[in-house]
């Protein structure tokens, strides 16, 4: 029997001579007291309890950092591609002369009036710059699009009211290139970056008018006559659209945006004649609109 336990028996045993011993009777509330004593000494003397005490260590638990939202704030170049479509109202005017007598050159200048649309691919690069202050983000932006589309208007049906002789009039619009600078601003959610922009849009186009007639060849006298006017020139315009921009990495980006443009009035003048020296003059005008629809990928800086 160990030394420790000895003591507890023996101290037990002065318990016991106390409350047995003793011939009158002990106050119960000695006799509480004592009881609650023993009770409580294993808990609050014995080395073991104090032992599991000490080994009772406290569980700690540590968070995670939170990860930092993406920042847009930064320069960035990339490249795109996509689809435009180029709409255009033509207009024709002829003036009165010698070779399409009255009623004629208004036939012919109603018939030269029509619109066209035509569609192909774009494609091209960007570079700009944005900010951001909170989830707001703003930035400017130029690109520059290989953009060549040809809406063409041809009315071959129709003839000279004088004479019954048949006519051509056509026109056709033909752009080489979209390009636009433009100022972008929209709501910025950790890595997407939703957005609208406009600003301003450029392009080149070659603007053709034609005309030729048969007259003559219904024996009612004059002679076939033909005419073609030509020019080409640089427009400016407006564009507003807008996008979608997803960083996939910290430094590359892709996007998805829609523009509309509309440029200014393209104008030409040229001369019929036929072999008798007879003349009218004729005018055509024609507007242009671009829609585009594109893709891009951004390196950012």
């Amino acid at each position: 029997m160990s030394a420790q336990s000895v003591d507890i028996h023996f101290f037990m045993g002065e318990i016991m001579f106390i409350l047995f011993a003793e011939t009158r009777p002990c106050a119960p509330s000695l006799v509480m007291a004592t009881c609650l004593s023993i009770i409580a000494w294993p808990f609050v003397g014995s080395p073991t309890a104090a032992s599991a005490a000490d080994m009772a260590a406290p569980h700690m638990t540590t968070k995670a950092s939170a990860v930092p939202a993406y920042q847009w704030t930064g320069c960035y170049v990339g490249l795109n591609g996509g689809g435009g479509a180029s709409g255009t109202n033509f207009h024709s005017t002829v003036d009165p002369g010698t070779h399409l007598v009255p009623g004629d050159d208004t036939e012919v200048a109603n018939d030269g009036t029509g619109s066209a649309n035509a569609s192909n691919f774009l494609g091209g690069g960007q570079a700009g710059c944005n900010w951001q202050t909170g989830t707001l983000a703003f930035g400017l932006e130029g690109d520059f699009d290989y953009f060549r589309s040809s809406p063409n208007f041809f009315n071959d049906t129709n003839t000279l009211p004088s004479t019954g002789d048949s006519f051509v009039i056509g026109q056709s619009l033909t752009t080489d290139y979209l390009a636009t600078v433009r100022p972008r601003i929209g709501v910025a959610a950790d890595r997407n970056f939703a957005y609208i922009t406009g600003g301003v849009a450029f392009t080149h186009v070659n603007y053709v008018e034609s005309y030729s007639d048969s007259l003559g060849a219904a024996g009612l006298g004059g002679v076939p006559g033909a005419g073609v006017a030509s020019g080409s020139k640089f427009l400016t315009g407006w564009t507003a659209g807008a996008g979608w921009e997803y960083a996939w990495t910290d430094h590359w980006t892709i996007r998805f945006e829609y523009l509309f443009a509309k440029f200014g009035t393209s104008s030409v003048s040229g001369v019929i004649t036929d072999s008798a020296g007879n003349t009218n003059t004729f005018h055509g005008s024609a507007d242009l609109v671009v829609q585009v629809a594109r893709a891009g990928l951004n390196f950012k800086f």
